[in-house]
This record gives structure tokens, sequence and C-alpha cells, in this order.
């Protein structure tokens, strides 16, 4: 049995939101953050937690409820828009800031690729 990976403690993983590097030890970690299941979500998530704040502060503003609802469900919608939007290229910026190659993919997604081509290579010869 492998050993798990070593995870940062909860400030490690909030500088590491913010853009940080995680020190070498924690580079099978970060592989498997940027590469492994359920990446997008993970993603997602470190996309809006620097934003929380910002919701408290809209939802602690005067006013209807609805306005104030409404207001944060903009200000998410907008976020995750850009979150997703730019996934792969903040995804590249921290796998190259790690030292890994910014081309780095999920191991089943390689392995899935690697057995579609060869399908299609014997289906379609040169």
């Amino acid at each position: 049995m492998t050993p798990k990976p070593q995870r940062p403690n909860p400030i490690q993983w909030i500088g590491y939101v913010f853009g940080r590097r995680l020190p070498d030890s924690m580079l099978d970690w970060v592989r498997n953050d940027l590469t492994g299941r359920y990446a997008a979500a993970r993603h997602v998530l470190r996309g809006v937690v620097p934003f929380l704040p910002v919701f408290v502060v809209i939802l602690l503003l005067p006013g209807e409820l609805w306005l104030r609802t409404a207001a944060a469900t903009l200000v998410l919608l907008l976020l995750l828009f850009y979150t997703v939007a730019f996934m792969p290229m903040n995804r590249a910026h921290r796998l190259i800031k790690h030292g890994l190659p910014a081309d780095l993919e999920n191991p089943r997604r390689a392995q899935r690729r690697a057995r579609e081509r060869a399908i299609y290579e014997a289906q379609h010869p040169r």
C-alpha cells in the first residue's frame, strides 16, 4: 500500500488557494489536486473561497433580503463563469509554479486517450 501524499495544513491550503507555492514534499498532493479525480470541482472550490468575505459583506448590506441575495447570486454566477472559463490556464500556471509540466493530465484520461487512439489507428491505418 502506497503512503498517502502529505497534505497541506489549513494555513498552507489558504495560501495555496491565493497562489502560494507549497513545499516540494507536497508535490504528489499538488499533482493529485490539479490532475486527479474531481480536479475540476476542487478548482471551482479554490475559486470561490477567496470571495467568501465578499458574499458576507453583500449579505450584511442594508436593504431587502431579496436584493442582497440577488447581488450575491450575480457575483457567484460571474465568479463561476470566469473560474470555469480560465480553468485550463490557471491549472497550467499552478503546475508550472510547482515545477510540474504544464500539460500534465489525469492518468485515467491519458490511458483512455491512448486506448481510443490505438482503436482509431487499428480501424484507420495510414
